[in-house]
């Protein structure tokens, strides 16, 4: 339930909260423009440096002005407040009034006499040293009635009350009645009445007119800082920009060469350095235009080369084909040198079939033929086709083959044949360098991603070997004997496969630890994983934690796992899936 005063709470946190995000979005804008602008960094920094040095000059020159005119006014201050104290003192001591009338009548006309001409003692007030006692002659008093006790700073009364002399305090003060506070500077003493009568005389003097010039000397020092940054900001502007603006033209012409406009060319005039650097920048731009135009050629003729060569020899390899399959099923009849003659050649036209097929889809992929038929695939349908193919690979070398998941099903919308090719090149990869080992495929899946994992415990890979594993025709040892054969290809292909899904394939490997390699794929249609987006399995990851859902037997079979064993978070569910558990 929302509370009554939540509304009025909104309205107050509104303004506030606008100012914020309004400052918020000011330091974003200026942090991106430092960032990006070599001109803007370089007209801050100068107009910074430059309001530095002059707030350092403009306070020294104003502490000497200051100085100088109120210590001077000080001095002016301090001599005629002396002079007036002896001249009340004497008249006091010469005085022969008793009681309380003749005195307020000799402290009248004392304090009346003192000299006011000029701008020098503005006001006196006269203070009884005992006044909390109540046993005065006469009591407070001062020249204007709205002047009293509090008008005098507390730490000059002390002063007086502890210790004999003429002592000074700033202060403000109404010197009219309805005026505005004033600064003044108070000089006081302690004055004799009549038979030690102790009396504090404070002379207010007036101290507007030197405030005054000091304050136009600050507007005249702050009207010349803006004025002189004003210049230098100009300056530092116009010279930046002859400067930057070469510079800025450069990077938009390095920026069109990297988006692919190869005949761009920065202007050249003059013969200064700058110029030089525009004729350095054309020729580069020269040169490599003209060496990726001779790239492209190549590339071009290199692919319309192979997926020639590889139509051309498609026909005649359907006959080989032919050719080796009858010889090869009637190789019993054959002496033992011809039947394992017949054997290889078998052998020999499935791997030259396989590279053929690998080359067709690379030239598919380079001429951006290559494109997807997206369905709805169920990951551990396409896993456990993929595992049941590979078993008698896996038996002929040794390994167990299990799949784990905490998932009974797991749905993406992608290509089942190219998913199905992924998982077939990763599971037939561990298969051949698992030394015999145990090869787990664990399943996961998030509301974003799905992903499967590969993991093998063979003779592993270097961090080097690791980042060359996807490229075309690399192999970690090509002198090793292998198994099912292969060109180097397989990984490439599913590179290009797991792209044109959005998707990630990572790989992970330690020497003699093994080997993971871990697809990661949208689980929507059109939607592209990100940096940002996790991938629901680990690399690698620990497969002891998941549940066993199929393993392949020694006799080559594949054995699922009881329904009741497998379990399936319900935080793991994806829409799809749940909509297909409805139907």
């Amino acid at each position: 339930m929302t509370p009554p005063d939540s509304a009025a709470s909104r309205r107050r946190r509104g303004p506030a909260g606008a100012a914020t995000r309004r400052l918020r979005l000011g330091r974003l804008l200026l942090a991106r423009r430092w960032r990006q602008s070599l001109q803007f960094r370089a007209i801050a920094v100068s107009l910074s440096l430059t309001a530095l040095a002059f707030f350092v000059t403009g306070s020294f020159l104003s502490h000497q002005i200051a100085d100088r005119l109120f210590t001077e006014r000080l001095d002016q201050v301090l001599a005629s407040a002396t002079a007036d104290f002896e001249q009340v003192q004497a008249s006091f001591d010469a005085s022969d009034a008793s009681d309380r009338d003749e005195l307020q009548a000799l402290v009248a006309s004392t304090l009346g006499s003192l000299s006011v001409d000029g701008a020098e003692t503005e006001r006196w007030i006269l203070l009884p040293m005992d006044f909390m006692s109540g046993q005065t002659l006469i009591p407070a008093q001062s020249q204007n009635p709205w002047m009293t006790s509090s008008t005098v700073p507390p730490e000059l009364q002390e002063r007086l009350a502890e210790q004999d002399g003429v002592f000074w305090q700033p202060a403000s003060v109404r010197l009219t009645e309805n005026g505005e506070e004033a600064p003044v500077i108070v000089v006081g003493t302690v004055v004799d009445l009549y038979q030690n009568s102790r009396y504090g005389l404070y002379l207010v003097y007036d101290f507007s007119e030197p405030q005054r010039t000091l304050d136009a000397m600050h507007a005249v020092l702050l009207l010349s800082v803006v004025v002189l940054l004003l210049l230098v900001g100009a300056i530092v502007w116009y010279v930046t920009r002859e400067v930057v603006r070469p510079v800025s033209s450069t990077a938009r012409v390095a920026e069109q060469l990297a988006d692919g406009d190869l005949g761009v060319r920065m202007p050249v005039s003059g013969s200064h350095e700058v110029a030089r650097l525009a004729r350095s920048f054309n020729r580069m731009a020269d040169s490599l235009q003209e060496q990726i135009t001779q790239l492209e050629q190549l590339s071009s003729m290199q692919q319309t080369f192979v997926s020639d060569v590889s139509h051309e020899l498609r026909t005649p390899l359907t006959t080989v084909r032919m050719a080796a399959e009858v010889l090869f099923n009637a190789r019993e009849d054959f002496d033992p040198v011809n039947r394992r003659s017949a054997e290889l050649l078998y052998h020999q036209v499935d791997r030259f079939d396989s590279l053929l097929a690998d080359l067709l889809e690379i030239s598919r992929f380079d001429a951006g033929a290559a494109r997807l038929e997206v369905a709805s695939v169920e990951l551990f349908s396409v896993v456990h086709d993929v595992v049941e193919a590979a078993a008698p690979l896996a038996v002929s070398s040794g390994s167990t083959v299990r799949v784990r998941s905490e998932l009974s099903r797991c749905t993406v919308q992608g290509d089942q044949r190219r998913i199905e090719r992924i998982l077939r090149n990763l599971v037939v990869n561990a298969l051949e360098h698992g030394e015999g080992r145990p090869i787990d495929i664990v399943v996961g899946a998030s509301d974003v991603a799905a992903a499967v994992a590969v993991r093998d415990h063979g003779i592993g890979m270097t961090e080097e070997e690791a980042a060359k594993v996807f490229n075309r025709f690399w192999r970690a040892d090509p002198a090793r004997a292998r198994t099912t054969g292969g060109t180097g290809l397989g990984l490439a292909i599913a590179t290009e496969d797991t792209r044109l899904h959005g998707g990630r394939l990572d790989v992970w490997g330690a020497p003699g630890e093994g080997a993971c390699f871990r697809l990661t794929l949208p689980r929507t249609r059109g939607r592209r994983l990100v940096p940002d987006d996790e991938s629901p399995l680990g690399l690698p990851p620990d497969a002891d934690a998941y549940p066993e859902t199929a393993v392949v037997t020694r006799t080559g079979t594949l054995a699922l796992a009881a329904p009741a064993e497998q379990a399936r978070p319900a935080a793991a569910a994806h829409p799809a899936d749940l909509e297909e558990d409805r139907s």
